[in-house]
C-alpha cells in the first residue's frame, strides 16, 4: 500500500519551513506540530499529510456513520476534521446563526503522501502509485525558501459580531439559566471578523505559531479554505484499547517578571471559579467516556494541573479509560462528541442555550482536526485559538470563549476573552 523512505534532517526547523511551503501547492493539506513541547502522550513531533487520492466530504446528517464507512474502506491513514455542528448528527439539535466562512461539516482524506517527524528523523510514507516521486519531491523541498513576507495590503479592520454592552446582556441571560437551574455551566463564544480581506494564510499561521508555540498547532487548507491554529488542547486520543482526554479550563496571562508570572500561576490554581469550572467539565468527560468503557476503567490522572504556555497559564486535567476491542474508534469519538470544554453541563441544554444566544455559527472553530491511523488509533486537537479564512469570500475570522458559571463575573469573563484573542489579534494587525 505505501512505501518507507527515512530521510534525517541536518536542521529540523528549515526542513520543516521548506515542507510546509512546497505543502503549498496541494489542495489537501493538514500539518500538526508539537513544536517540542513536552508532552507524555506525542507519537510524533509533526506530521504533514498533503494530496488526497480519496476523500469524504459531508454535512452533518449520518456524517459518524459516513466517516465509520470511509474509514473501513480506505484501511489506511486518513486526515481531517470535525466541525462543531456535528452535534446536530448527534442529538436533535439545529445550528441556524450566521456563517462566513462556509466549511463543510465533515472532511477527511487518504493523503498521497505523509512525513512524520521524530526528532532529526523524518518518516516518509508514500503510496506505491507515487512512490518514484519521493526523490523528486526532496529536491524540490529542499529547494524552496523559507516563506518570504507577503506584499498584501495590510490593512485587516476587525470587527466584533457581539459588542461589549450586548455581550454583557448575554452573559446576564445565560446567568439566569443558571440560577434556574436549567445548566451549570456553559461556554460562550464570540466571533472578531474581518471582510474583503485577504491575507497569506501560511504567514499568518507561521506568525502565530511563533507567538504561541502550542503543542497542537495545525495548518489545514481544503481548496479556498483554511485553518491557521494555535491550539494548546487535545480534545480525544486512541492508543489501542485506551482513550485520553485532557480538557482545558481556566485561563491565566502570563508576565515577564518571574516573580509575578509564579504568583500568577499559583492564584489559577488556588481560583475557586477556575477550579470547580474545570471539575465540572472532569465530571462531564467521565460521564461521556463511560458510554463506551469497559466497565469501572475510566480514571483522572490529573486534575487541574496548570500547565505553561508561551502566551497563558492553563488549568488542565487529562481523564483516561480502556475500551473493548471491539468498540470501534469512530464510536469513541461520536459518543464524547463535541467535546466538554467547548458545550457545558449538563451538555443538550448548554448546547441549546449556546445556540440560542450566540450570533455565529461555530463551524470549525471548536471542533477538532486530526487523523486516524491504519490501525484505527486516532488522536485529535480542540480548535481553539485559531484563525479562519476563506480566500474566495475574503473573510477572515476568529472566536474565543469563556466557561460562564454562577461565579462569573461579566466584566471578567470579558477581559479573559480578550486575553485569549490577544495572539490573534496581534498577528492580524500587526
Amino acid at each position: 500500500m505505501r512505501t518507507t523512505y527515512n530521510h534525517t534532517t541536518q536542521n529540523t526547523e528549515l526542513f520543516k519551513q521548506q515542507l510546509l511551503q512546497w505543502a503549498q501547492q496541494f489542495d489537501d493539506v493538514v500539518w500538526l506540530d508539537s513544536n517540542n513541547y513536552n508532552q507524555t502522550y506525542s507519537n510524533y513531533d509533526a506530521v504533514l499529510a498533503v494530496d488526497a487520492f480519496t476523500s469524504i466530504k459531508t454535512d452533518y446528517t449520518q456524517a459518524f456513520e459516513h466517516l465509520k464507512e470511509y474509514q473501513a474502506l480506505t484501511n489506511d491513514w486518513i486526515f481531517g476534521y470535525l466541525t462543531y455542528d456535528l452535534k446536530n448528527a448527534v442529538e436533535n439539535l439545529i445550528s441556524q446563526n450566521f456563517d462566513g466562512l462556509k466549511f463543510p461539516d465533515l472532511y477527511f482524506f487518504q493523503p498521497k503522501k505523509l512525513f512524520f517527524f521524530k526528532g532529526d528523523q523524518v518518516e516518509v510514507q508514500y503510496l506505491n502509485m507515487v512512490d518514484d516521486e519521493f526523490e523528486e519531491d526532496l529536491k524540490a523541498i529542499r529547494h524552496c525558501e523559507e516563506a518570504r513576507r507577503s506584499n498584501l495590503p495590510n490593512e485587516i479592520k476587525i470587527k466584533l459580531r457581539i459588542h461589549k454592552d450586548e455581550y454583557f446582556e448575554k452573559i446576564n441571560s445565560m446567568l439566569a439559566h443558571i440560577h434556574r437551574g436549567d445548566i451549570y455551566e456553559a461556554n460562550f463564544c464570540q466571533e472578531f471578523y474581518a471582510e474583503n480581506t485577504q491575507i497569506n494564510p501560511l504567514e499568518t499561521y507561521n506568525k502565530l505559531n511563533t507567538i504561541s508555540n502550542p503543542p497542537f498547532a495545525s495548518f489545514l487548507k481544503l481548496g479556498d479554505k483554511y485553518l491557521l491554529s494555535a491550539s494548546p488542547e487535545r480534545y480525544l486520543k486512541k492508543q489501542g484499547n485506551t482513550i485520553i482526554t485532557q480538557p482545558i479550563k481556566g485561563t491565566a496571562k502570563r508576565s515577564e517578571n518571574t516573580e509575578e508570572d509564579n504568583q500568577l500561576k499559583q492564584d489559577l490554581l488556588a481560583n475557586e471559579k477556575e477550579r470547580s469550572e474545570n471539575i465540572m467539565i472532569v465530571d462531564l468527560v467521565r460521564n461521556d467516556l463511560s458510554k463506551t468503557a469497559i466497565k469501572g476503567s475510566v480514571e483522572v490522572e490529573e486534575l487541574c494541573k496548570i500547565y505553561t504556555f508561551d502566551q497563558v497559564h492553563q488549568m488542565i486535567s487529562t481523564v483516561k479509560s480502556k475500551i473493548e476491542p471491539t468498540t470501534h474508534a469512530v464510536d469513541v469519538i461520536k459518543s464524547t462528541f463535541p467535546m466538554g470544554s467547548m458545550t457545558g453541563a449538563p451538555k443538550i441544554s448548554a448546547m441549546k442555550i449556546i445556540e440560542a444566544l450566540e450570533e455565529t455559527k461555530r463551524g470549525l472553530y471548536s471542533g477538532a482536526v486530526g487523523y486516524f491511523t491504519p490501525k484505527g488509533d486516532f488522536d485529535f486537537n480542540v480548535v481553539i485559538r485559531s484563525i479562519l479564512y476563506n480566500e474566495t469570500k475574503k473573510y477572515v475570522s476568529y472566536s474565543v470563549g469563556g466557561a460562564i458559571t454562577a461565579k462569573s463575573d461579566p466584566l471578567k469573563e470579558y477581559e479573559e476573552c480578550l486575553v485569549k484573542a490577544k495572539a490573534m489579534r496581534q498577528v492580524l494587525e500587526d
